[in-house]
């Protein structure tokens, strides 16, 4: 007697999960503000990208548009730019205007000094924020939580409430008994101790895993040399992102500029100077020199923003 099996029926092949939850949008754990059903439909489309369109347009006026106010108020006649109602564009350009602030104001000699103190407090805070970073991080010194917190406990101190302790010390710098007004010094040493630069290289050399330093310390490389070699070629990201930092700190900053400065003019930066000159010059060559001001940090970002990005993404991810 023999049993005849007959042969499985075939069946449709199988849609993958995935694909088919892509098709049905769901599945896909992401919450949005517009439904995939929603954008199936033409509809739909047409709303959702007309709305992006427009916030997207009402963002960049609002940070655009002071910008080219401002470039375009120092292309103005004074009596243009004192008109009610204003002019939107100028009647007719007066692009000598830039030319007399640039002269009137004296810009390139307050330019070259905050060049002088930018790059000063930069460098002297890059060499002393990463050596106390390295040293809190990898050589784990006694007491170095501590430290650190104490380091941090400063964020919690309002600047002005450091303003006066700060002058009485360079005033007269203990020990020397020298006094660092009306020198660059007066802003490059205040400038060293900032704590939050410090956490932020802190925070990315703990990210470093410790292996690569192990391995660097078997091939015969001493602290100096895993910190020189090692961390720093890993840090150009952070390094950027402290690095722009530093550098707009000092170069916005005016309080601290106008007290130590006070009885050189001649030395001030940019930020005091046109505070200090804005009394005897036309407004339209005050807002030309301010424009002016502002470009080496408008060029500077658009340069480094590819390694600020980095620099954030970076300290935000682990491993």
């Amino acid at each position: 007697m023999t049993t005849t099996i007959a042969p499985p029926e075939p069946q449709a092949p199988a849609v993958p999960a995935r694909r088919a939850d892509r098709r049905s949008g769901a599945g896909s754990g992401v919450r949005t503000l517009v439904s995939p059903l929603a954008l199936a439909s033409r509809r739909g489309r047409a709303v959702y990208w007309s709305v992006f369109g427009l916030v997207l347009l009402l963002f960049v006026l609002a940070f655009l548009f002071p910008v080219y106010w401002m470039a375009t108020g120092a292309l103005k006649s004074p009596d243009e730019l004192n008109r009610n109602p204003p002019t939107v564009a100028p009647e007719k350009w007066h692009f000598g205007n830039y030319g007399e602030a640039w002269n009137l104001m004296q810009l390139p000699d307050h330019l070259w000094n905050t060049v002088v103190q930018a790059a000063g407090a930069w460098v002297l805070q890059l060499v002393f924020c990463t050596a106390a970073a390295y040293a809190l991080s990898k050589l784990k010194p006694v007491f170095g939580k501590v430290i650190l917190g104490a380091i941090l406990a400063t964020l919690m101190v309002p600047a002005q409430a450091l303003v006066v302790p700060k002058y009485l010390t360079v005033a007269d710098l203990p020990l020397l008994h020298t006094s660092l007004l009306d020198n660059p010094a007066g802003i490059w040493l205040p400038a060293v101790a900032n704590a939050f630069n410090l956490y932020l290289l802190k925070r990315f050399f703990d990210q470093i895993p410790r292996d690569v330093l192990e391995a660097a310390e078997i091939d015969g490389a001493g602290k100096l040399r895993q910190l020189w070699s090692i961390l720093l070629p890993m840090s150009r990201p952070v390094l950027g992102v402290v690095s722009i930092f530093a550098l707009v700190a000092v170069w916005q900053d005016f309080l601290w500029p106008l007290m130590v400065f006070s009885a050189a003019p001649d030395h001030q930066p940019i930020s005091v100077a046109l505070v200090q000159l804005s009394q005897d010059v036309p407004q339209t060559d005050l807002i030309g020199a301010m424009v002016i001001a502002s470009v080496p940090m408008v060029v500077m970002f658009l340069v480094f923003q590819r390694h600020i990005i980095a620099g954030i993404s970076a300290g935000s991810t682990k491993g």
